[in-house]
């Protein structure tokens, strides 16, 4: 099924549907909710995701996702995706928040076998094997760490929302703090509470996000001059030890 809506399909009785859908550049999908999990795969381009709690950023050739009943929304850069969506008792397993996950070469080719399925395809055969392998292939994934958590309360998260929409290095703990009209020392204390980490240590890791979609059009050196980092070499470094790859490897700029 191709630029299907699920509201179309979502009454058929089968606990795994498969939807590929390609949508413009810059496409926001506002704030939304699906009965069903959803297993969300760009197969071209990145996606960000926000919930209440978080923000995903998902990578070329990865995935999210997306637990049932949770408001989401998806800001689509270049994507060509291919979801599944997948009824909520067939997956017990499903992880309670977003998870971005590796797609290896086997549970690609499923995706692009499942998307030319009819809504309500045959559960004998191959299509239904297909389906079975792929709920097997998604269980097997292990979680990426594209994703920075978002504070509960109102003020904080939109300090930090803000910060994801326009990264400054510039930016200090006393300077939030007083945006927040509290002490630096006692807005480090609840800013951590909320999060787990330290509003400098949350910030570093947010600048690394922002890099993955300026990746898409920008050589590893023009990024590492628009977020602040003193050199590319200290800006690949630091990318490395947060998500385990080089930037070189998001980028046609090499």
């Amino acid at each position: 099924m191709r630029n299907i809506a699920l509201d179309a399909v979502d009454h058929v009785d089968r606990a795994v549907l498969p939807i590929g859908t390609d949508y413009p550049s810059g496409h926001v999908l506002d704030w939304h909710e699906h009965r069903r999990a959803q297993f969300l795969y760009g197969a071209t381009g990145v996606m960000v995701v926000d919930t209440a709690e978080g923000t995903w950023t998902v990578p070329p050739e990865r995935a999210v996702l997306i637990p049932a009943a949770t408001p989401h929304r998806v800001r689509m850069l270049g994507v060509s995706t291919r979801s599944l969506y997948l009824e909520p008792a067939a997956v017990p397993w499903w992880p309670a928040t977003c998870t971005v996950v590796d797609v290896p070469a086997l549970l690609r080719e499923l995706l692009l076998s499942a998307v030319e399925f009819e809504a309500d395809y045959s559960l004998s055969g191959r299509e239904g094997c297909i389906a079975a392998l792929l709920l097997y292939e998604i269980a097997a994934r292990t979680p990426l760490p594209f994703h920075v958590a978002i504070p509960s309360s109102g003020d904080l998260a939109a300090l930090c929302r803000a910060y994801l929409a326009a990264p400054d290095v510039g930016v200090t703990n006393a300077a939030w703090a007083g945006r927040a009209a509290m002490s630096e020392r006692a807005f480090t204390r609840r800013f951590r509470a909320e999060t787990g980490e330290s509003p400098a240590v949350w910030r570093s890791r947010a600048r690394l996000l922002a890099a993955v979609p300026l990746l898409r059009t920008a050589s590893v050196s023009e990024v590492a001059g628009r977020l602040g980092y003193a050199s590319p070499a200290a800006f690949t470094a630091a990318f490395t030890r947060a998500f385990g790859l080089p930037p070189s490897r998001f980028t046609t700029s090499r």
